[in-house]
């Protein structure tokens, strides 16, 4: 009778206990299954008589779930798991963990700069990597026989056409050019990115690298803005007491022109390779933003005036971090980035 087989099988579901999953598994197809016990009994009691139904009706379902909660108290049972036991696996044991990243030394150099100018009012402008020759030299006030249009300094991609030369930038101060032609002075903004330079690889050069240059345009600016502009990034980046100079130079889009030099940051100023024994680094060139610039752009030169610098994120990193090599930046050397982990944030 139906009742019978119910009564064994209850008594086979309670006495069941497995801590494998082979058997669990058994143990679910045989009950559970499309064609297990449970569907053979259903399928039985639809033949049974209308008084049988009543009695047996409510005694099938308690059947029914007794075997899936047996099941699922099993299935949830950590001893039951074959997977972990076969896998020889000690749950004692603490976990291995796994290897936290860290940022990019030029990454944390260039955010520590964006952040210090910030407090300064600067935003940070962006620009396409491949320029045409008026954003990249013309507008700058680049004559025509100018050495850095030369092959041996410049990745041209495309020779004349409508807008001239194209080429991979070598300065970010294009970006400058295309802030200026779009909009209307006071300009206040940092230009981060990637230039290229056709030059020989090694040790001092590589033929990409990374600049940050920056703009300021409006009435009455004057070199001594620039200059305590330039005093308070260093006083920031590199601590109080970090001594500045200004030495005259010569950039076609600034007139007059200067490099910045710091005391070296490595030896104090007494003299070490990394100075050339000078006790001074340079780490910028800058200058008042050439007339001829504002005019390319639109601006008139008689009522405005500005200043204009820009940085190697490579060298302000050298000195930040005491590497020498500009290779590492590059190479995606683990054991080299690994070393800037606490700089993760």
């Amino acid at each position: 009778m139906l009742q019978d087989k119910i009564t064994q099988y209850t008594a086979d579901i309670n006495a069941f206990s497995t801590e494998n999953a082979d058997e669990l598994e058994q143990f679910r197809i045989k009950f559970l299954g499309t064609k297990g016990i449970i569907k053979d009994i259903f399928d039985e009691f639809k033949a049974v008589s209308p008084e049988e139904k009543r009695t047996l009706g409510k005694v099938l379902n308690e059947f029914k779930q007794l075997a899936e909660a047996k099941y699922q108290a099993l299935k949830e049972n950590d001893t039951a798991d074959l997977t972990r036991k076969d896998a020889g696996l000690d749950l004692t044991l603490p976990g291995a963990g796994f290897d936290v990243g860290a940022r990019h030394p030029l990454a944390l150099v260039r955010r520590e700069i964006v952040d210090i100018f910030s407090k300064l009012g600067f935003i940070v402008a962006e620009g396409p990597e491949i320029e045409d020759d008026w954003h990249n030299f013309s507008a700058l006030n680049f004559p025509e026989e100018h050495p850095a249009r030369d092959m041996q300094d410049t990745f041209f991609i495309k020779k004349g056409g409508e807008k001239g030369d194209i080429a991979l930038r070598t300065h970010t101060s294009s970006v400058q050019v295309r802030m200026m032609e779009a909009g209307k002075p006071p300009f206040r903004a940092l230009m981060p990115g990637r230039v290229y330079r056709n030059e020989a690889i090694s040790a001092r050069a590589h033929c990409f690298f990374h600049q940050v240059e920056g703009l300021y345009v409006d009435e009455n600016v004057s070199f001594a803005d620039l200059k305590q502009t330039l005093f308070y990034f260093v006083q920031e980046l590199y601590g109080e007491g970090t001594e500045v100079r200004f030495r005259p130079s010569y950039f076609p889009f600034t007139e007059p022109s200067a490099e910045m030099d710091i005391s070296c940051t490595i030896c104090k100023g007494a003299g070490c390779q990394l100075c050339k024994y000078s006790g001074w680094v340079e780490i910028l060139g800058c200058g008042m933003v050439d007339p001829n610039v504002l005019e390319n752009c639109g601006i008139d030169s008689k009522k405005y005036s500005g200043f204009a610098f820009g940085m190697g994120i490579e060298r302000i990193a050298n000195l930040k971090f005491e590497i020498k090599d500009l290779r590492l930046f590059s190479e995606n050397d683990v054991r080299f980035l690994k070393q800037f982990k606490t700089s993760l944030i």
